[in-house]
């Protein structure tokens, strides 16, 4: 039989670390839907899904920082999931700041930790770039578009997913992408299904600059995944650690095994990074 998104994101919903709350808040860009766990009055921190990816992907790491923290992951708006595009069209990253500018307003906080993958990271780095005092710390869990740009083997394989999107040729590419490293299944499903669902072109652009780098005012933690297909890892990190930012590798993942997998290491280190001082 086969299996909706819808319900395959229910399926992965009723998995989140109990409790969870569901919540929507409405924003000049489109309604953003939220799930929010962990203690209540803790520091909080926005969870930012990759490219192609929902809120869900994030249960692993909810789980671990909801003993210390307030966790909210979100559907991008525009993106898979069950955010709305009922505000006006997110087009450039200014958009993207206002957004996130909304979104934190909408849940009454004036700053917040930020944590990204993949896109997501591109758009966590952007917004700490243009409002660092809404930025608390600043978590990068191999992200694309930032220190380095993409595998040319990488994008060649991704063409015939991005030109003609099917949910067979999106689990073909995540099981080439992460090989025999650990992936959860049920990320990985809803994922493939949210392939064929209709969405809007990504805002893009070109990666920061290395003068605009220099001058990131939060603090920075980047993790990446050793077996990364996406990009260099060691090239990234050279680029991140000339800019003496605190760089990780993380051994046994690959770029599409993150966030749902993510390694003890990471856990431990986001939570040591994450510690309220």
């Amino acid at each position: 039989m086969s299996v909706t998104f819808e319900a395959a994101y229910d399926a992965l919903l009723a998995t989140w670390p109990h409790p969870t709350t569901v919540s929507e808040l409405p924003t000049p860009y489109g309604t953003t839907h939220l799930l929010s766990h962990g203690v209540e009055d803790g520091p909080p921190i926005l969870l930012l899904p990759g490219g192609g990816a929902t809120a869900c992907s994030w249960r692993t790491t909810a789980a671990a920082l909801g003993a210390t923290h307030r966790v909210h992951a979100v559907d991008l708006v525009g993106g898979p999931g069950r955010s709305r595009t009922d505000g006006r069209p997110i087009r450039t990253v200014a958009d993207l700041t206002a957004w996130l500018d909304a979104v934190l307003d909408g849940l009454g906080l004036t700053s917040a930790a930020l944590c990204g993958h993949s896109y997501g990271g591109w758009i966590a780095l952007r917004y700490a770039l243009a409002a660092p005092d809404r930025t608390d710390r600043l978590v990068l869990l191999d992200p694309t578009g930032c220190f380095a740009g993409f595998r040319a083997g990488y994008l060649l394989r991704a063409l015939p997913m991005l030109l003609r999107p099917t949910a067979a040729r999106t689990a073909a590419f995540l099981a080439w992408e992460t090989g025999g490293a650990e992936h959860d299944r049920e990320v990985r499903r809803l994922d493939a299904l949210a392939a064929e669902l209709p969405r809007h072109r990504p805002v893009t652009g070109p990666r920061p600059t290395p003068t605009g780098l220099a001058g990131l005012r939060p603090q920075t933690l980047l993790l990446l995944a050793e077996g990364s297909r996406a990009h260099d890892p060691r090239r990234v990190a050279a680029n991140a650690t000339a800019l003496r930012l605190r760089t990780e590798f993380l051994t046994g993942a690959t770029h599409h095994t993150l966030p749902a997998t993510l390694p003890h290491q990471a856990l431990t280190a986001i939570t040591r990074f994450l510690k309220p001082t």
